[in-house]
């Protein structure tokens, strides 16, 4: 298959990814936008690096996002549900005060 054809859909991924993240109004929402945009990004990162396939770069630079998506969902599902804790809720524009 063509690079253009990866490209593609990585945008179409990455584009997707970002919409539901701007538009959703509960943290899981926004952390589903996220992580489509970081494998969109794989996508991009590993098409590359078959289109050179001398170089592995793109496939370590993947398995880098991968380590750091997984960092950052738990990093966030415990920030989640520290707020859910406090606040009673998950809709981000309901937890407006840093003091309750």
């Amino acid at each position: 298959m063509p690079l253009h054809h990866y490209l593609i859909v990585a945008a179409a991924l990455f584009c997707t990814g970002l919409a539901i993240a701007i538009t959703k109004r509960h943290f899981i929402g926004i952390l589903l936008g996220i992580e489509l945009m970081l494998n969109a990004v794989n996508i991009n990162l590993v098409a590359f690096s078959r289109h050179d396939p001398e170089k592995l770069s793109g496939q370590l630079f993947a398995l880098f996002v991968i380590v750091v998506a997984a960092a950052e969902v738990t990093v966030a599902l415990a920030i989640i549900l520290r707020v859910y804790g406090r606040y009673n809720t998950v809709d981000p524009d309901e937890v407006n005060d840093l003091k309750k």
